[in-house]
């Protein structure tokens, strides 16, 4: 009784942030499932034209809206400084489309319960890729090896967005990129603060989303971000 007290008093203090952009078909079902798992859910809608802002509202969801896009890296930090003014001990980032199964949030819950010492969490689907794309299975293999050289730590999957840090590290992740290559920059900053980077176990979905990343464009910013990490640069 008393460790499934310590675990319900543990949930209380973690809350969830929701990064959208026009995502009215999933972010609904997203937010309701979300709330099934935290009381404290929001989505931060980063400039959508669609419906996006009223689904997650309708879901249950508190709402924040950017007034015009500013990349994934901004959402998540509008969220992260939403969290952290509120005292929260945990927040957990997930995405809008459904790729991650907020009923899996219960392992990141596990993982940081005490007496556990994990203060950063990242999903792992590396061990369930008969569902995952082969380019993105390649992909994800190298960019993961390179960015765990750079972090000096092995990080199975650091493409994944599915991940949970406390709130000790918020401070640190308010800097740092606008877009997508900000969620790698997020494993660096921990690094470099001492952290480990622990990861999760997390089932691998792939349906009808859209990736909001440009193939380009953003590999371009990844290897840019890269060589500057390698010259030992800092933000």
């Amino acid at each position: 009784m008393e460790s499934l007290g310590a675990r319900a008093q543990h949930r209380q203090g973690i809350a969830a942030i929701i990064p959208a952009y026009c995502e009215e078909k999933h972010v609904g079902e997203v937010v309701l499932r979300t709330r099934a798992q935290l009381e404290r859910v929001l989505v931060v809608d980063d400039g959508s034209t669609d419906q996006t802002a009223l689904r997650a509202r309708e879901a249950g969801a508190e709402v924040i809206v950017h007034p015009k896009n500013l990349g994934k890296g901004d959402t998540i930090k509008t969220g992260l400084r939403h969290w952290f003014d509120r005292q929260v001990d945990f927040v957990i980032i997930l995405d809008a489309d459904g790729q991650h199964r907020p009923e899996e949030i219960d392992r990141f819950v596990a993982a940081t319960a005490p007496p556990a010492q994990s203060k950063f969490l990242v999903g792992n689907r590396m061990n369930d890729v008969s569902r995952m794309p082969l380019l993105r299975r390649i992909v994800n293999r190298y960019m993961s090896e390179t960015i765990s050289r750079v972090c000096g730590q092995h990080i199975p999957d650091t493409q994944c967005g599915f991940r949970m840090l406390h709130r000790e590290l918020i401070p640190d992740m308010l800097g740092g990129a606008e877009r997508f290559d900000y969620e790698t920059e997020m494993l660096i900053f921990a690094s470099r603060k001492g952290y480990r980077v622990d990861s999760v176990p997390i089932s691998t979905v792939y349906s009808d989303e859209v990736s909001s990343i440009h193939p380009i464009r953003d590999t371009l910013r990844f290897l840019q971000l890269m060589r500057r990490y390698r010259k030992g640069k800092q933000r």
